[in-house]
């Protein structure tokens, strides 16, 4: 199943009440690789359970290849989350690629929600990153599997920075880490390995893994440190 025949698929599945089926995130800006996520939004106007059941098969044959369930909204929804999912909002308005129907065209995320849903998900994926640590130990190939696997979500909030500090967001996603890291002071050389490693370019040894990994950890500890410190000047600096 491709990402349009999914589109296809969910558009049927919710008939006339479909208003949009669109794709966002890195897929959507040209830069999917692999462990990229294909992000998907389905707007309806109305939704009922029969519904939802009703697009349960295409969902569960897309899960079934590895990819996550769509985010589905309401159209009442998708007006009021600006402030609830400001960086998808923020996202979404800037690039992506309608699979069906139209988007419905909001006003600009507020920056305040953006920054404050920024340092909720950066904590968030700092979190995630350690409890996999956690699970995974010093094995090597899923260590480098995790990795791949995080690196999509770890890229969006360095874009989302980009935005609350009112730059613009390079479409090249090296270019994202570059900008990024001259504003925040990051290290972003863990990142850019993983990113050439999903990407075929340059594999990362089993041997490096690990040292991988506690590189991106010390980045997103310094990003959450960072954004912060954006509303708490006095908050001690990150170790």
């Amino acid at each position: 199943m491709t990402i349009d025949q999914f589109g296809a698929a969910l558009a049927a599945a919710f008939g006339p009440e479909c208003t949009a089926v669109v794709l966002y995130g890195s897929a959507a800006h040209g830069a999917a690789t692999k462990g990229s996520d294909y992000n998907v939004l389905v707007i309806v106007r109305s939704l009922h359970g029969d519904a939802l059941r009703g697009a349960a098969a295409p969902v569960r044959q897309w899960q079934e290849l590895g990819h996550r369930a769509p985010l589905i909204l309401t159209e009442a929804e998708w007006r009021s989350s600006r402030d609830v999912f400001a960086m998808e909002h923020a996202d979404i308005a800037v690039r992506h690629r309608v699979l069906h129907g139209a988007l419905p065209q909001l006003a600009p995320v507020a920056n305040e929600d953006l920054r404050r849903q920024l340092e909720f998900e950066a904590m968030g994926a700092l979190l995630h990153l350690r409890r996999g640590v956690l699970a995974i130990g010093h094995d090597p190939l899923r260590t480098l599997d995790f990795l791949v696997a995080a690196k999509g979500t770890v890229v969006t909030l360095l874009r989302s920075l980009l935005r609350v500090h009112g730059r613009d967001v390079p479409a090249d996603v090296a270019a994202v880490l570059t900008a990024a890291a001259a504003l925040a002071s990051l290290d972003t050389t863990a990142l850019a390995d993983v990113i050439a490693h999903a990407q075929g370019a340059r594999s990362i040894p089993p041997a490096r893994a690990a040292e991988v990994l506690d590189g991106l950890h010390r980045m997103l500890k310094a990003l959450v440190a960072h954004v912060d410190a954006m509303w708490h000047p006095d908050a001690p600096a990150v170790d």
